[in-house]
């Protein structure tokens, strides 16, 4: 009779929660080279060269932010390290979000996707200048600084990297060259079959020589422009030009394309959130497709950093502490259910990358990617850039990974201690 196999990791006792395998409950995962070997309710007597008792913690499949930053230097000051916005906080799988542009992909390529433990894509930036200093200068963002042709090319020949266009509609941009480069955004990302992340939220200030626009006419031009499959960024913002009118109501053009036109939503959060625009588009009935922590080097605290003094005058400052735990822990004090939340972060994102025979689920064959949270209770503050704080009696925390069946611990600095009430 021939012995047990001996698995190199076994996950035991964890609450698997995995919403595109229908599993939410008591499972045991084997690991063996990399790769899930086997699920069961008990693997208990099976052989292990490491056994890791997860009782009390729950036990994903590898967890995708959808809109991180993470082209680090090239980005200057805007772009973090993708290990600790990644495997070190728990999370298997980073899209960057328009860091690397048609000129700057093989530079992501070599020194970051390739040497990162995380799993690292884009979203290609529309314009030439990529996310260079977080955008901090809107001159470079126009018509003119868009090649169509060259980036096409370059996203076809980098078709492992690039999983969609990133482009921003918001008014300081429209007063000074309308939403052409929304057009061009989307020649691209037509010409490539692959969806278009629109930033949403006013991001420069007007032009000085052009009248203020508004922000609710900005939504009424882009929404036609969009298709099934493209995504809006930022429903919670707290800046004008968002999901929520001038008038405080939710526009009624947004609910149609998101409800009945296939047009997807992303959180995005960053120092975007707001609690308040959070609950009125909700209660509206606008549930995100995914949940990005959009983390970047002006909205979180980066350790020995000497390069504080201009933070301030990025358009995306921001002082709360967040992550992408602190994001999804926002969504359950909100309402939303644990299920849904993490299928936010993991069968939802796989879609939207078409990565679902690879990614977003737990399967025996698959690339072991497993992220390992705790559901910490009490009273805990949360806040946001408004000022507004709220008590949440429920907190996720990471506390390991698996990236193809490696273990990293959740030592990130940039996972927020939590904040007794």
């Amino acid at each position: 009779m021939s012995e047990q196999p001996v698995y190199d990791t076994l996950i035991l006792n964890g609450t698997v929660i995995d919403p595109a395998a229908g599993r939410n409950g008591r499972f045991d995962i084997a690991v063996q080279g990399g790769k899930i070997a086997a699920i069961a309710p008990d693997l208990s007597q099976a052989r292990a060269k490491e056994k890791i008792n997860a009782a009390g913690l729950l036990v994903l499949p590898g967890m995708i932010d959808t809109h991180a930053h993470v082209y680090q230097h090239v980005t200057g000051k805007f772009g973090l390290n993708p290990d600790m916005v990644g495997v070190r906080s728990g999370v298997t799988t980073l899209i960057d979000q328009g860091g690397p542009s048609c000129m700057t992909i093989g530079g992501f390529r070599h020194y970051v996707s390739e040497p990162a433990a995380s799993r690292v894509l884009c979203f290609i930036s529309a314009y030439l200048v990529g996310g260079l200093e977080g955008h901090l200068y809107p001159d470079l963002y126009g018509p003119n600084g868009v090649n169509v042709e060259h980036t096409v090319r370059v996203a076809q020949q980098n078709p492992d990297l690039v999983k969609g266009i990133k482009a921003h509609a918001e008014i300081g941009g429209q007063s000074r060259w309308g939403i052409e480069v929304i057009k061009l955004g989307k020649q691209i990302s037509s010409r490539l079959d692959l969806p278009l992340y629109i930033h949403l939220g006013q991001l420069w200030p007007t032009a000085d020589s052009a009248p203020i626009p508004d922000p609710d006419e900005l939504i009424r031009e882009l929404v036609p422009i969009m298709q099934p499959g493209d995504i809006l960024a930022h429903p919670f913002t707290r800046h004008p030009g968002g999901f929520v009118s001038e008038s405080g109501e939710v526009h009624p053009i947004l609910l149609e394309a998101v409800n009945n036109c296939g047009v997807r939503v992303d959180v995005g959060h960053g120092s975007h959130f707001s609690f308040a625009a959070a609950r009125k588009v909700l209660e509206a009935g606008v549930v995100p497709f995914t949940l990005g922590a959009d983390m970047h080097g002006y909205n979180v605290q980066v350790p020995n950093s000497n390069e504080d003094s201009d933070r301030t005058s990025n358009p995306f400052f921001g002082v709360a502490p967040f992550n992408l735990t602190i994001a999804m822990t926002e969504l359950l004090h909100l309402g939303l259910s644990l299920e849904q939340v993490v299928a936010m972060v993991t069968a939802n994102p796989a879609t939207m990358l078409r990565m679902e025979d690879s990614l977003g689920t737990l399967q025996p064959g698959r690339e072991a990617d497993i992220s390992v949270l705790k559901m910490e209770t009490g009273r805990f503050r949360l806040s946001d850039n408004t000022g507004e704080e709220v008590v949440s009696e429920k907190l996720l925390r990471p506390i390991f990974c698996l990236r193809a069946g490696t273990r990293f611990d959740a030592d990130s600095f940039f996972v927020p201690d939590a904040i007794a009430a």
